[in-house]
């Protein structure tokens, strides 16, 4: 079997999220459009979901969760994570708090290993690997905290994401683009930190792209084309990739992660980590993720294209 070009980990993120978007991913995964998937332990549909990989033998890790519903951590009543109502504080809550200096630092500790802790208890192993729901890990201070902990348990992979190309979507609403770049600026500032507590990532991140309705055949022929364009030369100079071993070997593959969302839409009341799904999950959008995802046509270009779909665990 010939030496694939790009090592591909296809992420289905949000796992666990309610039963639907669960057997939606193992639909995914059974059709060969996703080789991994990342789990909300504080979700309704967790243990559903830790069910459903182990009997369906699919690689899986933590999607760490800071800012959408209760904690898992029993000891952190009264926190600064947590609004009056004893929820976490939203995407941009969770930021807002932060940026004015009033997060405690040991309760996002207390709850990330609270986290990893339940996670072992719902899977029965370690996560194979382990990233920030909404992209909370690469935050200022959190990510120095989040990269102890994957350090003291053990944990090898995160996610880095800093898309190639990203500045010229410019079919991306101005404020996903402004989003998008805050994220960007703030994992290039989380490489020195992950890299210093030997934390690894794959050579190339995509999928702030491809989300939702802005995934197509086409986009993730676009999105590809920078992984499989990625030299050697790119790899080494790249400071993302400075952590990975393997990139000083040129007959190594490029390795890469797809961040994907794919589901059957939740249903109204049903779902979500405690206060209910939220719109982004019962958006028709997940769906056609889904297909996107599993369409011949993106499946032949793995094949054409020398990619590997594989999960953290393999590398």
């Amino acid at each position: 079997m010939p030496q694939p070009k790009v090592k591909l980990v296809v992420t289905g993120d949000d796992f666990g999220y309610c039963e639907r978007r669960n057997q939606g991913i193992v639909d995914c995964f059974k059709a060969g459009g996703i080789s991994n998937v990342s789990l909300l332990v504080n979700a309704v549909s967790a243990e559903h979901a830790a069910e459903l990989a182990k009997r369906n033998h699919i690689p899986i890790g933590l999607h760490a969760n800071l800012s959408e519903g209760l904690p898992v951590s029993q000891d952190l009543k009264g926190s600064t994570l947590l609004n009056k109502d004893g929820f976490f504080r939203g995407k941009m809550g969770f930021r807002e708090v932060l940026q004015s200096g009033q997060l405690k630092m040991s309760e996002v500790e207390a709850e990330l290993r609270a986290q990893v802790n339940r996670f072992c208890e719902l899977v029965g192993h370690m996560p194979y690997h382990m990233d920030g729901h909404q992209h909370v890990h690469i935050l200022p201070e959190v990510r120095e905290v989040f990269a102890q902990v994957l350090s003291d348990f053990g944990i090898t992979y995160t996610r880095v994401p800093i898309e190639p190309g990203l500045k010229f979507c410019t079919f991306l609403p101005p404020r996903l683009r402004d989003f998008n770049a805050q994220v960007e600026k703030d994992a290039l500032e989380s490489v020195e930190v992950f890299h210093r507590h030997g934390i690894r990532w794959p050579d190339v991140y995509l999928g702030l792209s491809t989300m939702g309705k802005n995934m197509s055949v086409s986009n993730l022929k676009r999105a590809l084309g920078f992984t499989l364009e990625a030299s050697l030369d790119d790899r080494v100079t790249s400071p993302l990739i400075q952590s990975n071993d393997a990139a000083t070997d040129s007959c190594c593959p490029v390795t890469a992660e797809l961040m994907v969302h794919p589901g059957y839409p939740s249903q109204p009341h049903q779902g979500g980590c405690g206060e209910g799904p939220d719109d982004f999950s019962q958006s028709a959008d997940r769906l056609h993720e889904l297909n996107t995802l599993r369409d011949p046509l993106v499946l032949n270009y793995y094949r054409q294209q020398g990619i590997h779909l594989c999960a953290f665990k393999d590398f």
